[in-house]
């Protein structure tokens, strides 16, 4: 038995470099987790011209995207199904199961064959290991949680934890980095037709690397002594959510942090990406450059919130932050966007677009459902297609009383297009003055990245202290169960979903900003209930 068993055994503290060997292996997983993500995410169109039927490109990037939104439903499914095995089994063998299925599943799909050689079987192969993936994703986090926290001081738990937190932006950062360096390698119809397999391909070495390092551990000691004392649970689903003692606190730990945490996660992580990308317009490799190098800067945030919340407690950092989401992602949004593309903004005041055509018609507003979810796309509704093209140039507009005749119409400095022709829509917004793409001279980088930045900050008042926060609220022997869950409502379901929310408000409002108001709901929703129902400084400690 090494120096870390022996010490866990004996109920001893550990070393710092004991503890080291903890968290390293514990956030290996996580990192894995998250680069697989944004990957993912960031691939996600190359994939759908390979894996997916190539007669409806648009279709098929949705379907592709459906795919990855597959991973967030199951999660919750997998943090019960892994998180009753490590209740049972043992915390250390459950998260070793979940890395392994997870980084097999992320790498096969740079081996999955075209939709041209195989037909149908590419894309349900796709499928089929996004859900793998995302089941066992549903056991990662709570498992790399616990293992840290269980081998943690209370006074040091928040700091130890904090860096499985910071995994979330590490992975963001390799996976940007990785895709960068690959598209340098090679042609961008190279890239296109295969090199988008060497991210998914090169993420074996990270899998082979996390099951050495976690396969040396031993077990947790709370679980170690639990199972000799005989007080695991028989039944952990059933006690977690067949009592109301232990249902209640579920209840509250989803609905007073983990829904806020995942909204303003994806919102300040990820959303700015596709953000600056689709609305701003600017090019990706400028806008991943600068998500970096923001990440970068502002990451070490979630380890300094995480060890903040030792000294003060968790609750009050996590709803300062959801408040501060709730007031802050609108008017910051808006300065990215001036900052990005200075010419769109002045566009949009100037030359101001107006939409003809019933907001409230079947036409336009439950068309614009079937256009989004459609693996068929919708060409036959002109008003969906004219508020996509707008939005999706990042154009605002306003709506106006229908022509006679015209299902839809476009309005822009005196000039009036019946009907929906792209070609003529592009030309007037042109002559207008509306950019189709930010002009990299004037991209305002330096204040870009510390909107960036500051959103990272916030980001960290919430997810730094959540972990042990979650560990603390809930008894030991129903913990992995207990945490994984709302965790992963928290983060698959209420954050998983914001890009398909956020794009849905601005296509139905006809403002870009729109979409905001889903984190902002949220967050401001669950800063109330969270300060009313949570306990600053939980009773229940982890060892108990």
């Amino acid at each position: 038995m090494d120096a870390l068993a022996t010490a866990s055994a004996a109920g001893q503290r550990l070393t710092r470099g004991e503890e080291r060997q903890v968290v390293l292996a514990s956030t290996l997983g996580t990192v894995f987790e998250w680069y697989d993500f944004f990957i993912y995410g960031s691939l996600a169109v190359f994939m759908s011209s390979v894996l997916f039927p190539p007669d409806n490109p648009t279709a098929a990037v949705l379907a592709s995207l459906g795919a990855l939104a597959a991973g967030f439903v199951i999660r919750p499914i997998g943090a019960v199904v892994f998180g009753r095995i490590g209740d049972l089994v043992g915390r250390k063998y459950t998260f070793l199961i979940t890395i392994v299925m997870m980084g097999s599943s992320t790498a096969l799909i740079g081996f999955l064959p075209t939709y041209a050689s195989v037909g149908n079987a590419a894309w349900i192969s796709l499928v089929v290991l996004r859900l793998i993936q995302g089941l066992a994703v549903g056991g990662e986090y709570g498992g790399a949680v616990v293992y840290v926290a269980e081998h943690s001081r209370p006074d040091r738990r928040g700091l130890l934890t904090g860096w499985i937190q910071i995994t979330s932006s590490v992975g963001l950062a390799l996976s940007i980095a990785v895709i960068i360096g690959t598209q340098s390698l090679m042609s961008d119809a190279d890239f296109k037709a295969w090199g988008w397999r060497v991210p998914f391909i090169i993420s074996i070495v990270m899998l082979a690397f996390s099951i050495y390092v976690r396969a040396k551990l031993h077990e947790s000691p709370v679980f170690a002594r639990l199972k000799a004392e005989r007080r695991l649970s028989k039944s952990p689903i059933k006690d977690t959510f067949g009592r109301w003692s232990s249902l209640r606190l579920v209840l509250i730990a989803l609905f007073g942090a983990t829904a806020g945490m995942g909204s303003t996660y994806f919102t300040g992580q990820f959303y700015v990406m596709v953000f600056m990308q689709q609305v701003a317009k600017i090019d990706l490799q400028t806008s991943y450059i600068l998500m970096a190098v923001g990440l970068v800067i502002g990451a070490p945030s979630f380890i300094f919130f995480g060890w903040l919340s030792d000294r003060i407690g968790r609750k009050w950092l996590m709803m300062a932050g959801l408040a501060l989401s709730a007031l802050c992602y609108r008017p910051m949004f808006a300065l990215l966007l001036e900052a990005g593309n200075p010419q769109l903004v002045a566009a949009t005041r100037s030359a101001p677009v107006t939409v003809h055509a019933d907001a409230n018609s079947d036409a336009c507003k439950f068309g614009l459902a079937a256009a989004l979810l459609s693996t068929h796309g919708d060409h036959s509704k002109p008003c969906v297609q004219a508020k996509k093209l707008l939005i999706g140039s990042g154009i605002n507009f306003t709506y106006a009383a229908p022509m006679d005749g015209q299902a839809v119409a476009m309005t822009v400095k005196g000039a009036t297009i019946p009907g929906f022709d792209p070609a003529a829509y592009r030309k007037a917004l042109s002559e207008a003055g509306y950019p189709s793409k930010a002009d990299p001279a004037k991209v305002s980088s330096g204040f870009i990245i510390f909107l960036l930045i500051v959103m990272t900050i916030i980001v960290a008042m919430i997810y730094g202290p959540v972990a042990s926060f979650l560990v603390e609220v809930f008894p030991a022997n129903i913990r992995y169960t207990a945490l994984s869950f709302p965790y992963h409502i928290g983060a698959g379901i209420f954050g998983g979903f914001l890009p398909f929310f956020a794009t849905y408000l601005s296509l139905a409002v006809g403002d870009v900003f729109a979409g905001l108001w889903y984190p902002v709901v949220i967050c401001g929703v669950v800063a109330v209930i969270g300060s009313i129902a949570l306990p600053n400084k939980p009773k229940l400690e982890t060892d108990r």
